[in-house]
């Protein structure tokens, strides 16, 4: 079974202003619908074919360029339409809360973590909070690698992500990269955050 463009949510307009329309549609109509599109050819044919996204990226180092970058593409934004959206919690409660007081001792100290390890992620590339060993930890890949994949160097199972390749906000935000990440704390749907937190 082909792998499929996620449907969103919500409308092109719903994250505005923090991210405004023309960038999502750009983003997921383009972007996101040509890793998927590119990951099925990858795929095609293969030993992979039917297995699950997570399957594939698990052991991504003994696939071929195309499989990494193209599913590690339509994973991250799998997850990233889905812990961004209009509506849901605006600040992580309950068990999370304690998860991520328990590695971060604050909700402000977590959020400076994760901020520089999205500023701070060189050319393109992911910050994640990661799920492993069941404690919250802070982490960020290249390209479009995540930390479901054996090369990467913080595994485990990521429960939010932010997109800081370009395409991603350059449209509203040119180079600053810092003013988009500040935004991202407007658009965080915790209640999703929470769910794959909880598995």
């Amino acid at each position: 079974m082909a792998f499929e463009l996620a449907k969103l949510g919500y409308n092109y307009t719903a994250l505005e202003p923090h991210i405004d329309a023309r960038t999502m549609e750009i983003h997921h109509s383009k972007h996101h619908a040509a890793y998927t599109n590119n990951l099925n050819a990858a795929v095609e044919g293969t030993e992979l074919a039917g297995k699950s996204i997570e399957d594939i990226l698990i052991g991504v180092s003994s696939h071929s360029v195309a499989v990494r970058n193209n599913g590690g593409g339509f994973y991250n934004h799998n997850l990233y339409w889905e812990v961004i959206a209009p509506g849901g919690a605006p600040a992580p409660e309950g068990v999370l809360l304690d998860a991520i007081k328990d590695s971060y001792e604050t909700i402000e100290n977590f959020q400076q973590v994760f901020a520089k390890a999205a500023v701070t992620r060189f050319g393109s590339g992911w910050a994640w909070l990661v799920l492993q060993n069941n404690k919250l930890v802070v982490s960020s890949t290249p390209n479009q690698d995540n930390p479901l994949m054996d090369v990467a160097e913080v595994q485990g199972t990521p429960i939010l992500g932010i997109d800081v390749w370009e395409h991603a906000y350059y449209l509203n935000y040119q180079n600053r990269r810092p003013d988009y990440v500040n935004a991202f704390w407007n658009l965080i749907n915790w209640d999703e955050v929470a769910r794959r937190f909880k598995g």
